[in-house]
């Protein structure tokens, strides 16, 4: 385990000189999160780690396995934690004195988990200490299922923006307060938030979407005039172009509703991650495997946010999918056909050793 936490597994090669062959995912869940998210690259990661042991397989390069910590946005507003401080995109000062919902301090759930605050810049990897980077995930929607086809190559991971909006109005009486006298925070910020959506569906790209997924409403009191709420603004787009032209929309149709309540708005950047592609020989290679393997693939891009984004910017990166039924995740129900389990993991086995062939380092 390093100092933010992220678990590791090394299994040495004919020349540990050379850089590693990295695979793996994260483990960590979402509220009432499902099984498979995350958990399964990691499992397959580990299978495949065993598969290697149990045929005595050698191969070049070293391979690590990785788990990373806290991937899913979590209570302290910092999601794909572990590869940010892998990749250096984090560091000590972003971790002192944040504090979650509860009054935890960060750095003291880090401590919990295994981490170690005071040395956490420790856990930033270089880039000549990997060779390539693969990570199998659940794709957690339905191109791939009505499709019919097992295995999703990745060609990039769409960009995510996301900031923590505050309205503040006035708290009053519910009811000795006329309507026209109020400023109300939460119908303001019911505005915004319909706002966001209509700026969304009337965008031409079918992938670029927005969400607000976390609302917070002061004092929350039946008998009170909201005087304050803070809600999550989310958008994803395939280009970072796309994503400002939404934010552009959103914050004129904001602006107007803030000024004709009679409101204060405050807006703070909690994520800005551009779009990443992933990288070309990586992609080659995988596809290639599973056409050998007798598996069809198909190209498409993530719209949720990964660890390989980050790796990305450490060595070269690629991401397989795996169908998911219905396109459910992030709930109970989400789950994964065992046969095209077994054939992603004979994929990442395979593209494994054709990378560990390929590479020179």
């Amino acid at each position: 385990m390093d100092e933010a936490a992220n678990i590791w597994a090394v299994r040495s090669g004919q020349d540990d000189k050379l850089p590693s062959i990295v695979f793996g995912s994260h483990i960590d869940t979402v509220p009432n999160g499902g099984k498979y998210d995350g958990a399964l690259g990691v499992l397959l990661a580990l299978e495949v780690m065993t598969v290697f042991k149990e045929n005595g397989v050698s191969t070049r390069h070293p391979l690590e396995l990785v788990s990373f910590s806290a991937e899913e946005p979590n209570p302290f507003g910092l999601s794909t934690f572990g590869s940010r401080a892998v990749s250096g995109k984090i560091g000590w000062e972003q971790l002192k004195g944040v504090r979650d919902d509860k009054g935890q301090l960060l750095t003291e759930a880090l401590r919990l988990a295994g981490g170690d605050p005071e040395r956490f810049e420790h856990a930033r990897r270089k880039p000549q200490d990997f060779a390539a980077f693969l990570e199998v995930h659940i794709e957690q929607g339905k191109r791939l299922l009505t499709r019919d086809i097992p295995i999703g190559i990745v060609t990039a991971i769409k960009g995510i923006y996301r900031e923590e909006v505050t309205v503040k109005g006035e708290a009053n009486h519910a009811g000795t307060t006329l309507m026209h006298d109020r400023k109300d925070a939460l119908m303001a910020a019911s505005e915004m938030m319909l706002a966001l959506e209509s700026v969304c569906m009337n965008q031409p790209a079918d992938e670029t979407v927005g969400t607000v997924g976390k609302i917070t409403n002061y004092p929350n009191a039946a008998n009170i005039i909201p005087g304050k709420v803070q809600f999550s603004l989310e958008i994803r787009g395939s280009s970072t172009e796309e994503i400002q032209q939404m934010i552009g929309e959103w914050e004129k149709r904001a602006a107007e509703v803030a000024e004709r309540r009679g409101i204060h708005l405050e807006r703070r950047l909690v994520l800005d991650q551009a779009p990443v592609q992933m990288n070309p020989l990586v992609r080659s290679v995988c596809t290639a495997q599973a056409e050998q393997l007798g598996y069809a693939t198909y190209g498409l891009g993530s719209m949720a946010g990964h660890d390989a984004a980050h790796m990305a910017a450490l060595t070269r990166a690629g991401m397989l999918f795996v169908p998911s039924l219905d396109g459910k995740s992030h709930c109970p129900e989400e789950e994964s056909r065992l046969e095209d389990i077994e054939k992603a993991g004979n994929v990442l086995l395979h593209s494994i050793l054709a990378l560990d062939s390929e590479l020179d380092g």
